[in-house]
């Protein structure tokens, strides 16, 4: 179930222009919640660690877990991730869609976004408006809830910039594949 509570942050509709509203947001350090091809997304910078901390302590999220990455390409891909022959094969498959892939991550992608781990999941979601916002902007990717709650009830989340409303989403997680060996390995089917 989605609660939408608006009295502290801008509620936006999708547009080009709030699109870019949200891109200076998010390079300032802003937190958006966004529609996404699964499910409503926390945003920010992934390089930027003071805003990573904020997607964290607002989720209630362990520093344990690890965030995803939203990109808008597959050579967007390639700057944060190792990728070789049969795995871009298996990307050019799956992506854009409702799938995050893991990878050897690039020494680019922060050990706080990825809990320490040398690996990174990366999506493209199968949506316009995702790819758009994250155009040569890699943004973080996770669930717009409190860490081990179902529900989305935005009026929990303190901190958050900005909201996109409308959108279409499917209401399921993305499904994890991990592309770091081989055979390739379902990690969580969330269809």
């Amino acid at each position: 179930m989605i609660h939408l509570n608006l009295d502290k942050m801008m509620a936006l509709k999708i547009s080009d222009k709030n699109i870019e509203k949200a891109r200076k947001i998010i390079k300032k350090g802003g937190v958006i919640i966004y529609p996404t091809d699964t499910l409503y997304g926390l945003g920010t910078d992934i390089f930027n660690l003071e805003a990573i901390g904020k997607i964290f302590k607002i989720k209630k999220r362990d520093f344990g877990k690890p965030i995803s990455v939203m990109v808008s390409d597959f050579e967007e891909i390639k700057k944060l991730a190792f990728v070789g022959r049969k795995q871009k094969e298996k990307i050019k498959e799956l992506l854009p869609g409702p799938y995050t892939i893991i990878l050897k991550k690039k020494k680019i992608v922060s050990g706080l976004l990825t809990a320490g781990s040398s690996k990174v999941g990366i999506r493209i979601p199968d949506n316009e408006f995702c790819r758009a916002l994250a155009k040569d902007l890699p943004i973080t990717t996770t669930s717009a809830n409190i860490s081990g709650e179902k529900d989305f009830n935005f009026k929990k989340l303190k901190g958050v910039d900005l909201i996109f409303t409308g959108g279409k989403i499917s209401g399921e997680a993305s499904t994890i594949i991990d592309l770091t060996k081989r055979p390739f390995k379902i990690l969580e089917r969330k269809r």
